[in-house]
């Protein structure tokens, strides 16, 4: 039967739930857009940073509880899809209600990290890296304030990137659904590799762009998405792990 979904979606490193803030409007309408924001920034700018990946994803799975008792997927950009896995994992472990899918953007699978990303550095090398990812408005690197506020987030999130341990690769019972972008630099191979997290149906869909491909291609990116989530929408809801 065909039922209303909570996106669940996660920010990338050094930005806010806010980065998923327009695409409320390109949704259809029994999609409810959900942007988790994360300690440390936006409306929780007064809360500390976590420092481990496996903390913020057990605090992340204890604050989301809710959400997960409604038909909810996961979707995460960068350092995001990194934490919907971990959120994946956290529920199939303990027995919880699993996503209907998830939804990778930008990333290469855990079982193929890319060494050079997320790297602890200065504040010079963390300048380099937010020009070469793109995404940053250039508003941005002329306010000093502004610079060194997305600067601190920057690394805490490098930090928490730098505690990301998996174990082998684990068949999730969902679907996994992998957007990117061919000016990424993430290898075929590494993207690819998501198809051994799932026990289920694999899609890659590529787009041109570079790491914020889905900036610049909102309205192929958003038809790539509402199809897959219209999929999603008559598919069984998953309240234990198969």
């Amino acid at each position: 039967m065909a039922r209303a979904l909570t996106l669940l979606a996660l920010p990338c490193a050094g930005a806010s739930a806010a980065m998923y803030l327009r695409w409320r409007q390109a949704l259809p309408d029994w999609v409810t857009l959900r942007p988790v924001e994360l300690p440390g920034r936006g409306t929780r700018l007064d809360e500390p940073f976590a420092t481990r990946f496996d903390q913020l994803v057990a605090q992340l799975a204890g604050e989301l509880a809710d959400e997960f008792q409604r038909p909810y997927v996961l979707l995460g950009h960068s350092m995001g899809a990194q934490l919907a896995y971990g959120l994946s994992r956290h529920q199939l472990s303990v027995g919880g209600p699993m996503p209907l899918a998830m939804f990778v953007l930008g990333s290469p699978a855990p079982s193929m990290p890319d060494p050079r990303r997320f790297q602890p550095c200065d504040r010079a090398s963390l300048i380099a890296d937010m020009r070469e990812q793109g995404g940053t408005p250039e508003a941005v690197f002329a306010h000093p304030e502004l610079l060194e506020m997305s600067l601190t987030t920057l690394a805490a999130d490098y930090t928490i990137c730098d505690s990301i341990h998996f174990a082998a690769p684990l068949r999730l019972p969902l679907p996994v659904h992998v957007l990117a972008g061919r000016q990424d630099g993430i290898s075929a191979e590494r993207m690819h590799a998501w198809q051994r997290e799932t026990g289920g149906t694999f899609t890659l869909d590529w787009f041109d762009g570079g790491h914020f491909f889905f900036q610049d291609q909102t309205a192929p990116v958003m038809a790539c998405l509402n199809r897959l989530l219209a999929h999603c929408r008559h598919a069984p809801h998953l309240t234990q792990p198969a």
